[in-house]
């Protein structure tokens, strides 16, 4: 990996000097199909021609290509030797003219990590399936190129693909005399290219839209996956949800869609939730569900074609210079595509969904040793991969959540209205924004970035209440606190409610104000004289960033009557605050279960329910006393079989808890219904076995010694799929015997045969909560080989391999001993790999703090 890095000096000296006016690449796909009858990768042929500027005629520089050979390079129409101007990674290009054309042929390697031009095999039907996933910097292993964000240019492809495939690029496509050709593209990012080609199942629709001035937009739409998905796509929810963004976005951005057709693809091992290639989407193929979800996941797929969507202005259109500014990007997409799922869709309360789960991602990413400010300091390639994260991603769209309450929504939207307008094909800074919101807005935005936008850490909000001696507020503050490593205080614009409870038993809100909350403490001025409440929440309706904290009387409030909260998104805010407190060691792991058990069945929001169980089953874990632990997961068990008895037949609540139900099941009891009901021998009411189910009910089986390798091959016969192949090659790794152990670490460590998706699969089963001795020897292993598997391969399968097999399971002040030796003795190893060690490191270090919690609650 080291030798394939680009550091951010290295790109700005290469903008400085050249410009590029336009790329055509032609690929030859025919070699996916058939026999490989090589030794080494199976390689495909990619040409391609760039013209070039260069400023300064004479000058050097060079051109990215990851390959396994190059057979020429032409530069102005002179021959170099390949070998002497290729090193695996770079061109070298010397004695630049003002105008240069650079022609290279090359031997590309299909993929099978998903970065690059990645080969799937249909284990169902014997099928091949090809797709692109470049970002941020992986379009230099199909073609040539100059591969960063800032030398934008029009891209023409053409692609030679096996006979009865159909080939999709950025552009419109026509196929005539055996080739595919894709009209031009506007000038965009290398890493937003993308060519899908194989026997995919399409689906076609239109959008139309007339604009004010008579003007009317015509956008093709398709949707694609591979044909074994066919028959559960539900194409026509996709092209409903993309129909009413589109809608969405030309109401409030007023630059229409800029880039012709609008299709998206579901594919197959694919790395990332999706990306947003301009013209031609792609998708984890995970979205189309095979069995029975809940509203939650279609409400997740919705979240992510608008996350898309929202790129194509915010990224796409206008595209930050490095990977500095990649909130640029992201947080404005999961900011938007928040707004505009609220807003156009039927998923009305998808605000609650961003308080609990998506703003959790951020919450953790912010407290970990490795947080960094929403603009980060991104020096190389490798810290950009790393950076696509909870503060990149889930905090900096909170912070313009923030923001949209700072300055007002009607000046954020035209301060957006005139970034595109002014800097539309180009590349921009995190200036060039907040002076559009300075001239929107009339504020100064200098001293808002620096304290939300140029800093780390979160802060903590925590009421103050002091009452009259008639009952009432005579004094409510909001006392704010930051870590000792990330001192910054900042403001926050927040709004405080007062609920309390009625005389019918539920708690509602009587009282609420918005405060600028600016220092160490802040007085609620207009709260005072209010009738005592049973619970203040402080950010009520969620309009910061920031982590909750309650006085006393509102802390014993929720744990009697939390599930009386009638408002659903103070009930998630304050269900966020109660997780906080757990992973910070403030609230014992078992009382955080028990409030789950107590409160969770009667949860109206699917979504909340869904992550409330991957908290409580996290708590168990990572954070119950190790004497405790055995007895907190049996008792979370048996509420889990409860809930699944009581929830409505058929209910998506019934399919939730028969989910978390099986997750958790450790008593024989358990073991007995899980197997009776894969039997058929045993039924709940209402509750459809369906495959993904089956699954789902194998894995804990599995893990617990009551299936066998034999079961599980019958098991996939019924499934005999993709998707039943990964189920199964997890359920193989959870086996709990040693040589399954020991087979499944050499599998991924060891070995580099598995394909992403393989290696994903594997060390979900490796790694089992049940079978914490049988994992133990691997400690050792794990800091003997890490780095050396950091050097060897991708850095996507690096990323895997070094956070999946890390002992997290080892919770003992020894692991963490060995971890710090680790990092002593590693000082000058890649820092990509240290962070990833370091965040590791950081979550057991918490997991200990939260078990002596837990255990001194019990005393």
């Amino acid at each position: 990996m080291p030798g394939e890095n680009l550091s951010r000096d290295e790109a700005r000296e290469r903008a400085a000097l050249i410009g590029v006016d336009g790329y055509e690449v032609s690929l030859d796909l025919r070699s996916a199909v058939g026999e490989d009858d090589t030794d080494g990768p199976r390689t495909f042929r990619s040409v391609t021609t760039v013209r070039f500027r260069c400023n300064e005629p004479g000058a050097s520089t060079f051109a990215d290509l990851i390959a396994p050979s190059v057979t020429a390079v032409s530069l102005n129409g002179r021959d170099l030797d390949p070998g002497e101007v290729f090193d695996g990674s770079r061109i070298t290009l010397e004695d630049l003219a003002a105008d240069n054309e650079l022609v290279v042929d090359a031997q590309c390697a299909y993929s099978r990590t998903g970065e690059g031009l990645h080969r799937f095999v249909d284990p169902q039907d014997g099928e091949v399936y090809l797709y692109t996933q470049y970002e941020p910097a992986d379009s230099r292993r199909v073609f040539a190129n100059f591969e960063q964000p800032d030398l934008k240019a029009p891209f023409r492809f053409e692609v030679r693909a096996p006979e009865g495939w159909t080939v999709w690029s950025n552009g419109a496509g026509e196929r005539a005399d055996g080739v595919w050709r894709f009209a031009e593209t506007k000038p965009i990012s290398t890493y937003i290219t993308c060519v899908v080609a194989g026997p995919y199942h399409y689906v076609t629709d239109s959008y139309s839209r007339t604009f004010a001035d008579g003007t009317t937009l015509e956008i093709p739409l398709g949707a694609l996956c591979r044909k074994g998905l066919a028959p559960h796509f539900d194409a026509e929810d996709v092209f409903l949800v993309t129909k009413q963004g589109l809608d969405f976005f030309h109401d409030h951005f007023d630059y229409p869609y800029p880039f012709g057709k609008y299709d998206q693809a579901f594919v197959p091992e694919y790395n990332l939730g999706a990306m947003e290639n301009p013209g031609l989407v792609t998708f984890r193929e995970e979205f189309i569900f095979r069995g029975k979800v809940t509203q939650a996941s279609y409400e997740g797929r919705a979240n992510v074609i608008l996350h898309e969507m929202a790129h194509m202005w915010f990224g796409d259109l206008v595209t930050m210079e490095w990977w500095d500014d990649l909130w640029l990007k992201e947080s404005f997409a999961d900011f938007m595509g928040e707004f505009s799922l609220v807003g156009a869709t039927r998923f009305v309360n998808g605000w609650i969904t961003f308080a609990n789960r998506r703003k959790s991602w951020a919450y953790r990413a912010d407290q970990l040793p490795s947080t960094h400010p929403i603009t980060a300091d991104i020096r190389d390639l490798q810290d950009a991969k790393l950076n696509f994260d909870g503060i990149t991603y889930a905090k900096g769209a909170s912070v313009l959540k923030q923001l949209v309450a700072y300055v007002g929504q009607d000046a954020f939207l035209e301060g957006a209205r005139r970034y595109f307008k002014r800097h539309a094909y180009g590349n921009t800074r995190l200036g060039d924004l907040l002076s559009a919101l300075e001239e929107t807005s009339g504020r100064d935005m200098s001293a808002w970035a620096r304290s939300w936008l140029q800093t780390a850490g979160v802060n903590a909000l925590t009421p103050q209440l002091l009452l009259d001696p008639q009952g009432r507020v005579e004094e409510l503050a909001v006392v704010q606190e930051a870590a000792e490593s990330h001192p910054e205080l900042r403001p926050h614009r927040v709004a405080v409610g007062l609920y309390r409870a009625t005389d019918d038993g539920a708690v509602e809100r009587y009282a609420r104000a918005e405060v600028d909350v600016d220092g160490p403490r802040t007085v609620v001025a207009e709260l005072s004289g209010a009738e005592a409440p049973d619970l203040v929440l402080v950010n009520d309706d969620d309009l910061t960033y920031c982590k909750i904290r309650f006085d006393e009387t509102s802390l014993a409030t929720l744990r009697e009557h939390l599930g009386s909260v009638t408002d659903p998104l103070a009930r998630a805010l304050c269900w966020s605050a109660l997780w906080n407190m757990t992973r910070d060691a403030l609230l014992p792991a078992g009382d955080f279960v028990d409030l789950v058990l107590r409160f969770a069945g009667g949860e109206s929001e699917i979504g909340v329910v869904q992550m409330l169980h991957a908290w409580a089953e996290s708590a168990v874990t990572h954070y119950a006393a190790p004497a405790r632990r055995e007895t907190t997961a049996r008792f979370l068990a048996e509420g889990a079989r409860r809930e699944l008895y009581a929830a409505g037949a058929g209910s998506e609540h019934q399919l939730a808890w028969a989910r978390f139900f099986a997750r958790t099941a450790t008593a024989e009891a358990d073991f007995q219904l899980l197997g009776d009901l894969l039997a058929g021998t045993a039924s709940v009411e209402g509750l459809d076995l369906d495959q993904e189910l089956r699954w789902v009910f194998l894995e804990p089986l599995t893990a617990h010694g009551m299936v066998d390798e034999k079961a599980l091959a019958e098991e996939l016969t019924r499934d005999d799929t993709a998707s039943g192949k990964r189920h199964q090659v997890r359920c193989l790794a959870a086996r709990p015997s040693a040589a399954v152990k020991a087979q499944a670490w050499a599998q991924v460590v060891e070995s580099d045969a598995l394909s992403n998706a393989m290696v994903e699969a594997t060390i979900a089963g490796f790694s089992q909560g049940s079978q914490r001795e049988l994992l133990a020897p691997y400690a050792r292993k794990y800091f003997a080989v890490v780095e050396r598997v950091w050097a060897e391969r991708s850095i996507q399968i690096g990323m895997h391999v070094v956070q999946g097999m890390f002992p997290s399971l080892q919770q003992s002040p020894e692991t963490l001993a060995a971890t710090d030796a680790w990092l002593q003795a590693h000082r000058e190893a890649a820092p990509a790999l240290r962070r990833l060690v370091l965040e590791a490191r950081d979550d057991l270090a918490r997991a200990l703090r939260a078990q002596k919690c837990d255990e001194a609650s019990g005393q």
